[in-house]
């Protein structure tokens, strides 16, 4: 193998990595730009007496479906 000609195949490897590690600074340079604000997203947090309020309402609910008769048509009757 000729001399001149490893050198040659350095020197493209050389620029290679050096576009390489210019692309890698300049996406590490953006990473410090100031980010935005994250939008708030997810279930609102409830206070203490509302959750009570909700849980109260809802045991009322199951109750009275508890207490209700079965709906014709409903998924889970069977008529033969």
């Amino acid at each position: 193998m000729d001399l001149s000609h490893v050198i040659e195949e350095l020197i493209k490897e050389r620029n290679r990595l050096d576009a390489l590690i210019r692309a890698l600074e300049k996406g590490i340079n953006a990473g410090n730009a100031p980010k935005r604000p994250r939008s708030k997203r997810g279930r609102k947090s409830m206070a203490p007496e509302e959750r009570e309020q909700v849980a109260a309402r809802m045991k009322r609910y199951w109750a009275a479906k508890k207490n209700s008769p079965p709906e014709k048509g409903a998924a889970g009757d069977s008529q033969a």
